[in-house]
């Protein structure tokens, strides 16, 4: 049972490295203070929305079993 559990768990680490992986750089650094910013005045495509849903389910999936498998 263990041994499933940790396969899972490494699954969804695996999962949600490429998840943060494939999601493009949104930092813009300090050039956004001057108002020459796009991160907060641009829509997000599809694509960004369904790997940023997805990066939070995997996190929120991640954590629980993190939490189960320190349990047993």
């Amino acid at each position: 049972m263990v041994t499933f559990l940790m396969v899972v768990q490494f699954l969804i680490c695996i999962g949600l490295i490429v998840t943060v992986v494939l999601q493009e750089s949104k930092g813009e650094g300090l050039g956004s203070i001057g108002g020459g910013g796009k991160m907060f005045f641009s829509k997000a495509s599809r694509k960004e929305i369904v790997l940023e849903k997805s990066t939070q389910y995997l996190a929120v999936a991640f954590m629980v079993m993190a939490v189960i498998l320190s349990l047993i």
